[in-house]
């Protein structure tokens, strides 16, 4: 069978020192979780397999039976009027769920392989993406209380300033990635269709 394994991976495979991030920057993992998905794509680049691996960041849209996301947990938050702490220094490119799929359809239909960054026109910290969250969707912002990752004791350590470099990814696949506004946008207009308001 001549099939290809088409991988979803993430930025957490970086520490987050040197970001935004190539294909070809090197790996450094700082958690678990990037470490699992690093050891994913060295087993699939030594598979004797064909494969893609699509890398994405911050990923968030609606959908049936959907993984929360960033965005829909502001959502959640914030139309119940709760108080919420976000981080001012974990910077990435926050993708669009739309894009990630569209990149997917065209690696299928140009059959590519090799590593692709698939995220966000816009790199921005997690609070300000919080900000423009509330204000599209007229939520009170000072509901939001920046803090620095330290702040929050998280288990595990995050990757700061991370975000991928799309460009290959742009010229080979055609994607025109979504910014923060268009996104949280789109992100709104789904949820709505979604919920049937």
């Amino acid at each position: 069978v001549d099939a290809k394994l088409i991988h979803i991976s993430t930025d957490y495979i970086f520490d987050g020192k040197n970001g935004p991030y190539s294909e070809d920057a090197r790996p450094n993992q700082i958690n678990y979780y990037g470490r699992t998905k690093l050891a994913s794509e060295n087993e699939i680049k030594i598979g004797g397999i064909r494969f893609a691996i699509l890398r994405t960041n911050v990923l968030y849209g609606v959908g049936k039976n959907v993984k929360s996301n960033f965005a829909l947990w502001l959502y959640q938050k914030l139309s119940n009027g709760e108080n919420i702490k976000v981080v001012t220094d974990q910077i990435g490119n926050p993708t669009y769920v739309d894009d990630l799929a569209f990149a997917i359809l065209k690696v299928v239909e140009f059959d590519k392989e090799g590593i692709y960054n698939v995220g966000g026109r816009d790199f921005v910290d997690r609070y300000t993406f919080a900000v423009r969250f509330a204000e599209i969707f007229e939520f009170d912002k000072n509901l939001i209380t920046p803090v620095k990752t330290s702040e929050l004791n998280q288990i595990a350590p995050r990757p700061l300033k991370s975000g991928l470099i799309t460009l290959k990814a742009e010229a080979e696949l055609g994607l025109k990635p979504y910014g923060v506004e268009d996104g949280i946008r789109e992100f709104k207009l789904n949820l709505q269709s979604e919920n049937g308001v």
